[in-house]
């Protein structure tokens, strides 16, 4: 099951888990759709692997399957 992380780990942008904005790759590192496409080519930095959208989680599954609300803050220029 996805994480769903709460935040863009560049720019630290909520992303709540019914953002269509949210984008990740295979290891979950979670970006706002601005900072994957405009500073990041839609790579991730961490492991090189395509960020691709993030699947929303349906509203009546959050509450036994909650987000994250752990959040990473990697601030990239």
């Amino acid at each position: 099951m996805l994480e769903l992380r709460p935040n863009c780990e560049c720019c630290d942008r909520d992303l709540p888990p019914d953002s269509v904005d949210a984008l990740i790759c295979s290891f979950e590192c979670t970006f706002c759709r601005s900072c994957a496409e405009d500073k990041l080519a839609l790579r991730c930095p961490n492991c090189g692997g395509e960020l691709l959208r993030r699947p929303p989680r349906p509203a009546d599954k959050l509450e036994r399957f909650p987000a994250s609300g752990d959040r990473i803050f990697k601030p990239r220029s």
